[in-house]
């Protein structure tokens, strides 16, 4: 077989009896009915010049040169592209909390009045607001396991319902405790709590995984097990997540109820950046 439309194979003619016709000026053939070393010199440059070109036009996976920012997400249902899209960086920011200030309250007995407000749900004034474990965690992974395809969503959802267990854990725990009504503190509570805390760790990095994996990306990152490094190994910055933080809850103040109701949509726009000065978050998720 011929390596370019045009070009021979370099392999020695059989002894012919007729004449060799000199070589052809023609642009459009290249004669070589004897190979030498002056035929092959010339040859390269365009043997070369096809190598190249086709090791340029082999297909490469669709994370190769790019990341899911581009939305280069070829192999997920349309759907499923824009839920990740949509919600990869809150559930990192929802990481970023997970590590940064949950465990930090659950350690401190006086804090767990707030972790029992991150499962309250909003009635106010008859309009059901979802709690902020609802919204921030579950919801999404709920979207986005909906939108997957059948196998990796069931394999989603499982994640997911022992997320939801360990959060019921610590929910359990901490009910009832107030720092402005003191009662007493079983102590197999704390260890319940830190329990849940891990377990909830765990089914969030096993979702995260799942996510990178049916993506092609390795764009969420899991929360390493506690220890000394713990915050090291994680490898996000603890300083932005509390700028973010800090930003973020002025930006709310300012708005008030019903920039607060519209948190969950507000957070996925440009309009967080535009009107309150948040850092720009696609900045933020690639750290």
């Amino acid at each position: 077989m011929s390596l370019m439309p045009g070009i021979k194979a370099f392999a020695p003619s059989a002894p012919s009896s007729s004449t060799i016709e000199p070589p052809s000026t023609s642009s459009t053939s290249l004669h070589l009915q004897q190979p030498n070393r002056r035929n092959i010199l010339q040859a390269i440059p365009s043997l070369a010049f096809f190598s190249a070109a086709s090791t340029i036009i082999i297909p490469q996976p669709s994370n190769a040169f790019t990341n899911a920012k581009d939305g280069n997400l070829p192999d997920l249902p349309t759907e499923a592209t824009r839920s990740y899209l949509q919600y990869r960086i809150p559930l990192q920011i929802a990481a970023d909390f997970y590590i940064f200030d949950l465990k930090k309250k659950l350690g401190d007995i006086d804090d767990w009045g707030d972790i029992n407000q991150l499962f309250q749900v909003n009635n106010n004034k008859g309009q059901g607001q979802p709690s902020k474990m609802e919204r921030d965690y579950v919801n999404p992974m709920r979207i986005l396991s909906l939108s997957m395809p059948p196998d990796e969503a069931d394999d989603m959802r499982a994640a997911q319902f022992k997320f939801e267990f360990a959060m019921n854990k610590i929910s359990k725990a901490v009910s009832g405790v107030r720092r402005d009504l003191p009662v007493e503190v079983d102590p197999t509570a704390v260890t319940r709590a830190q329990e849940g805390w891990d377990d909830g760790r765990l089914a969030l990095n096993e979702f995260f995984a799942l996510l990178n994996g049916v993506t092609g990306f390795q764009e969420l990152k899991p929360i390493p097990p506690p220890g000394p490094n713990q915050i090291a190994e994680y490898g996000r910055s603890q300083r932005k997540y509390n700028e973010l933080v800090k930003k973020t809850k002025q930006c709310q103040n300012r708005g008030g109820p019903a920039l607060s109701q519209a948190w969950g949509y507000l957070q996925t726009t440009q309009l967080l950046q535009d009107s309150c000065g948040i850092p720009d978050l696609d900045e933020y998720f690639y750290q």
